[in-house]
């Protein structure tokens, strides 16, 4: 049987540098998705949406795994994009933040697989968010990302010094603050937390 490391692989999307920012350009992926607003720290509709993505998510690799491809992958870390409608998006005001919670896809999972394990998860589990999870392509394009280490909520500085960085390049801002959780913040220690910080941008 295949085995990926899917987080090895993109290495240069998934484990960039804390020390410097770094310029990519990231290629379209598939990615597992749902819609919400609030503060991801209080709202339960954020924690639905996570618990939905990854019921989702594990049955696609075990699917996978047995199916056709026979492919044994790890299920790749949560990630969000998040703005705010009509405001500049505040790192404080997490009330008024909208987000899209998402997990990336393999190329063996296909829309078809996707409806197949709905279905599994109903069975199963049938998490509230379920009906609201879609599969679809994300296209981020050219980008600035660094990695954060430490608590969530000590995150501005590493934004800021990514936002300089880019305005520094001659860089302009485009799309939606994206991070990615690389760690679990259950067995992680907050002071240990990796999160890539991530920034779509314009030349």
């Amino acid at each position: 049987m295949k085995k990926m490391d899917l987080k090895k692989e993109l290495k240069h999307l998934y484990r960039p540098s804390a020390k410097e920012p770094s310029v990519v350009d990231v290629p379209p992926m598939s990615f597992l998705m749902v819609d919400g607003a609030g503060d991801p720290n209080s709202s339960q509709e954020y924690q639905e949406a996570v618990s939905a993505l990854y019921s989702v998510a594990y049955s696609l690799k075990f699917m996978v795994k047995k199916g056709e491809a026979a492919v044994d992958y790890g299920v790749m870390p949560l990630e969000a994009v998040w703005w705010a409608d009509d405001a500049r998006f505040d790192l404080e005001d997490k009330d008024t933040w909208l987000w899209t919670a998402m997990i990336m896809q393999p190329e063996y999972v296909t829309q078809a697989l996707f409806e197949e394990a709905l279905v599994q998860v109903e069975k199963k589990k049938d998490p509230p968010a379920l009906s609201r999870v879609r599969f679809e392509s994300f296209h981020e394009g050219l980008s600035a990302q660094i990695m954060h280490i430490g608590p969530y909520a000590e995150e501005e500085p590493t934004v800021e010094r990514l936002h300089n960085f880019i305005a520094q390049g001659g860089y302009q801002l485009r799309g939606r603050h994206h991070e990615i959780y690389l760690s679990d913040p259950n067995r992680t220690a907050p002071h240990r937390l990796k999160t890539v910080i991530r920034q779509p941008i314009a030349g």
